[in-house]
């Protein structure tokens, strides 16, 4: 089952606020990460909203978007391959 992205964005807005639409990236991200398969197979289980939250709170501090970035800067230390799933600012 993949992650759902509209409950994802739901809690990212009552746990750390930020913009709808940064919150949508950060949702999109997630599910992107979880259809991947990558978490999974480092992890030994599925992404589920409730793993995004947890992870995201352990960050020192930042919006969705922030914390997020730090969480899969972690990811990407530890196991490699988690670097595409980074938010970045659309190059206009």
């Amino acid at each position: 089952m993949s992650l759902d992205p509209d409950r994802l964005d739901e809690r990212l807005a009552d746990a750390f606020g930020g913009t709808p639409e940064e919150r949508r990236v950060v949702a999109r991200q997630a599910r992107d990460l979880a259809d991947s398969g990558r978490y999974a197979e480092t992890a030994d289980h599925e992404l589920t909203v409730e793993i995004v939250l947890d992870n995201l709170a352990d960050a020192p501090e930042g919006s969705p978007a922030e914390r997020w970035n730090w969480w899969m800067g972690a990811l990407g230390l530890a196991f490699g391959g988690f670097e595409r799933f980074t938010v970045r600012e659309r190059e206009e």
